[in-house]
Protein backbone atom coordinates (compact mmCIF):
# COMPACT_ATOMS: atom_id res chain seq x y z
CA UNK A 1 0.00 0.00 0.00
CA UNK A 2 1.19 3.48 -0.89
CA UNK A 3 -0.21 6.85 0.08
CA UNK A 4 0.15 9.46 -2.66
CA UNK A 5 -0.22 13.06 -1.51
CA UNK A 6 -1.93 15.44 -3.92
CA UNK A 7 -1.69 19.16 -3.18
CA UNK A 8 -4.35 21.52 -4.50
CA UNK A 9 -4.50 25.16 -3.40
CA UNK A 10 -2.16 24.44 -0.48
CA UNK A 11 -4.46 21.66 0.69
CA UNK A 12 -3.36 18.02 0.88
CA UNK A 13 -5.40 15.04 -0.25
CA UNK A 14 -4.15 11.50 0.34
CA UNK A 15 -4.80 8.88 -2.32
CA UNK A 16 -4.61 5.21 -1.42
CA UNK A 17 -2.64 3.42 -4.15
CA UNK A 18 -2.81 -0.37 -4.16
CA UNK A 19 -3.92 -3.24 -6.36
CA UNK A 20 -5.11 -5.12 -3.28
CA UNK A 21 -8.05 -4.98 -0.92
CA UNK A 22 -6.82 -2.71 1.86
CA UNK A 23 -10.06 -2.01 3.74
CA UNK A 24 -11.95 -5.05 4.99
CA UNK A 25 -12.68 -4.02 8.59
CA UNK A 26 -12.94 -0.89 10.73
CA UNK A 27 -9.37 -1.20 12.04
CA UNK A 28 -8.07 -0.94 8.46
CA UNK A 29 -9.73 2.49 8.21
CA UNK A 30 -8.10 3.55 11.49
CA UNK A 31 -4.72 2.38 10.20
CA UNK A 32 -5.19 4.26 6.93
CA UNK A 33 -6.06 7.45 8.79
CA UNK A 34 -2.95 7.01 10.92
CA UNK A 35 -0.84 6.76 7.78
CA UNK A 36 -2.43 9.97 6.47
CA UNK A 37 -1.33 11.99 9.47
CA UNK A 38 2.16 12.02 7.93
CA UNK A 39 0.81 13.91 4.92
CA UNK A 40 -1.11 16.26 7.22
CA UNK A 41 -4.46 15.60 5.62
CA UNK A 42 -7.94 14.59 6.65
CA UNK A 43 -9.07 14.00 3.08
CA UNK A 44 -8.63 10.62 1.42
CA UNK A 45 -9.31 9.14 -2.00
CA UNK A 46 -10.03 5.41 -1.98
CA UNK A 47 -10.59 3.23 -5.04
CA UNK A 48 -13.43 0.71 -5.16
CA UNK A 49 -10.94 -2.13 -5.75
CA UNK A 50 -9.37 -1.39 -2.35
CA UNK A 51 -12.60 -2.18 -0.50
CA UNK A 52 -13.71 -5.70 0.34
CA UNK A 53 -16.56 -6.61 -2.07
CA UNK A 54 -18.97 -7.22 0.81
CA UNK A 55 -18.60 -3.49 1.64
CA UNK A 56 -21.19 -2.90 -1.08
CA UNK A 57 -23.67 -5.34 0.48
CA UNK A 58 -25.06 -3.10 3.20
CA UNK A 59 -26.59 -6.07 5.03
CA UNK A 60 -23.09 -7.09 6.15
CA UNK A 61 -22.60 -3.86 8.11
CA UNK A 62 -19.01 -3.55 6.88
CA UNK A 63 -19.62 -0.27 5.04
CA UNK A 64 -21.18 1.25 8.14
CA UNK A 65 -18.34 0.13 10.40
CA UNK A 66 -15.61 1.41 8.07
CA UNK A 67 -17.28 4.68 7.12
CA UNK A 68 -18.22 5.47 10.71
CA UNK A 69 -14.52 5.51 11.61
CA UNK A 70 -13.84 8.18 8.99
CA UNK A 71 -16.77 10.26 10.23
CA UNK A 72 -15.79 9.84 13.90
CA UNK A 73 -12.26 11.07 13.20
CA UNK A 74 -13.50 13.95 10.99
CA UNK A 75 -12.04 12.66 7.73
CA UNK A 76 -13.61 13.41 4.35
CA UNK A 77 -13.38 10.65 1.76
CA UNK A 78 -14.10 10.06 -1.88
CA UNK A 79 -14.53 6.52 -3.15
CA UNK A 80 -13.86 6.17 -6.88
CA UNK A 81 -15.63 3.47 -8.85
CA UNK A 82 -18.42 2.40 -11.15
CA UNK A 83 -21.30 1.95 -8.75
CA UNK A 84 -23.95 1.54 -11.45
CA UNK A 85 -23.23 -2.20 -11.52
CA UNK A 86 -24.74 -2.62 -8.05
CA UNK A 87 -28.45 -3.35 -8.30
CA UNK A 88 -29.41 -2.78 -4.66
CA UNK A 89 -31.83 0.12 -4.28
CA UNK A 90 -30.73 0.42 -0.65
CA UNK A 91 -27.11 0.90 -1.74
CA UNK A 92 -28.16 3.42 -4.40
CA UNK A 93 -30.08 5.37 -1.74
CA UNK A 94 -27.07 5.18 0.59
CA UNK A 95 -24.76 6.52 -2.11
CA UNK A 96 -27.19 9.32 -2.92
CA UNK A 97 -27.52 10.38 0.73
CA UNK A 98 -23.77 10.13 1.33
CA UNK A 99 -23.03 12.34 -1.66
CA UNK A 100 -25.70 14.82 -0.59
CA UNK A 101 -24.17 15.19 2.89
CA UNK A 102 -20.63 15.52 1.53
CA UNK A 103 -18.55 13.80 4.20
CA UNK A 104 -18.40 10.58 2.17
CA UNK A 105 -18.55 10.82 -1.61
CA UNK A 106 -18.98 8.11 -4.21
CA UNK A 107 -17.55 9.40 -7.49
CA UNK A 108 -16.59 8.18 -10.97
CA UNK A 109 -13.14 9.74 -11.44
CA UNK A 110 -10.08 11.12 -9.73
CA UNK A 111 -10.99 14.59 -11.02
CA UNK A 112 -14.44 14.40 -9.44
CA UNK A 113 -12.91 13.12 -6.20
CA UNK A 114 -10.52 16.07 -6.02
CA UNK A 115 -13.33 18.50 -6.74
CA UNK A 116 -15.57 17.05 -4.02
CA UNK A 117 -12.81 17.00 -1.42
CA UNK A 118 -11.60 20.52 -2.06
CA UNK A 119 -15.05 22.14 -1.85
CA UNK A 120 -15.89 20.40 1.43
Amino acid sequence: MEINTIQINEENIAELISDNIELSKAQDAVDLMGNCFNSKTRKIIIHEKNLIPSFFDLKTGIAGEILQKFVNYNFKIAIIGDFSKYQSSVLKDFIYESNRQGEINFVKSIEEAKEKLIII
